[in-house]
């Protein structure tokens, strides 16, 4: 019998709210675990559930500053307006509310115990769909992020010795987890994201490559506006397979954002679902501990359907294409005339490919004469 798929869950992952008007709705965390339900995904032979734990004060210290853990607890005490714009906190973006620091606390335990569940646990992967913050600074809040799960969880693998291959596919930069590892070649950072040209978070240029020790061992692959299944699936199979192989990791560990999904209202992406099982079976078969986490996701029966597939593609449970029909009623509140699991094929119009593929073409170029001979390809 093969290794068990842990998924990690609590209820309370949906139990906060960043505000009627907030692009950010935690809803989705309950959508997925539903429609998980109600295409059997939840008890499906070969998988365990976890509960998280909350992280601790001195686990959240291995990376966060304690003067920006205090803010953040103290703000969280009361519903007040507040605000320290030095931390990134009580802005739009990023609002404070009463439980904000045990709720993210949460959160990042989800992480941990996803990590735990692999490296100890005996688990082939796990998946922690609260987890991927990969915007948050060691004291700054910032993309609707306040605690880096990523890189609060792989402190004490990384004091162990261990290498891990980081690989981030949310329509947006992972910038603070390669920021975390920038200077060090124990961590490969990989980020397929929309050009941060003039999209947030402004930065995943191609030529991001590391520093000192690090040098090399920051990847970034910046797509064009309107880039398709085609194009992603170029960049996964000519950059993120081949630099998985050589790097050969203790540990894979994978943000799975839902916002590269073409109706997403905040990117400007064309992908489908398609790609999110794509990369999901292309992960499970390196054959290396695999953990993933969430991310980013602002339509969200988008979510809920990208990630129930993914969870589906980790377990090998079958799924059909079209969203239960007990389920249905619960997904119209969200998209009227939903009907579908899986999105229908879609093409970028032939002037997008063009631009988006001469674009990757460059990327591919800068990566295949500076970065792909320091790692033997």
């Amino acid at each position: 019998m093969s290794a068990p798929r842990a998924l990690v869950y609590a209820p309370q992952f949906s139990a906060y709210s960043y505000g009627e008007a907030h692009p950010f709705k935690v809803e989705r965390y309950r959508l997925t675990y539903e429609l998980m339900g109600h295409c059997g995904l939840l008890d499906f032979p070969g998988t365990i559930q976890v509960a998280p734990s909350y992280a601790s004060r001195r686990q959240l210290e291995a990376f966060h500053r304690p003067d920006y853990l205090d803010t953040l607890e103290r703000f969280s005490q009361t519903d007040g307006p507040q605000a320290n714009f030095r931390y990134g906190l009580g802005d739009v973006e990023n609002p404070v509310f009463h439980g904000l620091y045990d709720w993210a606390r949460l959160m990042c335990g989800g992480t941990i115990e996803a990590l735990r569940q692999v490296t100890e646990g005996g688990c082939r992967a796990a998946f922690s769909m609260a987890g991927g913050w990969h915007h948050s600074h060691s004291a700054r809040a910032s993309g609707f992020c306040y605690l880096n799960d990523v890189v609060v969880a792989l402190q004490p693998l990384l004091a162990a010795g261990k290498r891990v291959v980081y690989v981030d596919l949310d329509g947006h930069h992972g910038d603070a987890v390669q920021e975390a590892f920038y200077q060090s070649a124990q961590v490969l950072t990989i980020s397929i994201h929309e050009n941060g040209k003039d999209f947030y978070p402004y930065s995943g240029f191609v030529e991001e490559v590391g520093e000192g020790a690090g040098y090399g061992y920051s990847i970034n692959v910046p797509l064009a506006a309107h880039s398709d299944d085609l194009i992603f699936e170029q960049a996964f199979k000519k950059v993120v397979l081949p630099l998985i192989a050589a790097y050969r990791p203790d540990l894979l560990i994978t943000q799975m954002g839902a916002d590269f999904l073409r109706t997403d209202p905040l990117t400007r992406l064309e992908c489908t679902t398609a790609m999110m099982e794509y990369a999901a079976r292309a992960f499970l078969a390196t054959g290396l501990p695999w953990v993933a986490v969430g991310g980013g996701g602002y339509d969200r029966l988008n979510v809920a359907r990208a990630w129930t597939l993914l969870w589906a593609a980790m377990t090998g449970a079958p799924v059909a294409d079209a969203l239960p029909l007990a389920f249905v009623p619960l997904a119209r509140q969200f998209t009227p005339g939903a009907l579908a699991l899986r999105d229908a094929p879609h093409l970028a119009t032939p002037d997008d490919y063009c631009r988006a593929q001469q674009a990757l073409d460059t990327c591919l170029r800068f990566l295949e004469r500076r970065i792909f001979p320091l790692h033997r390809l």
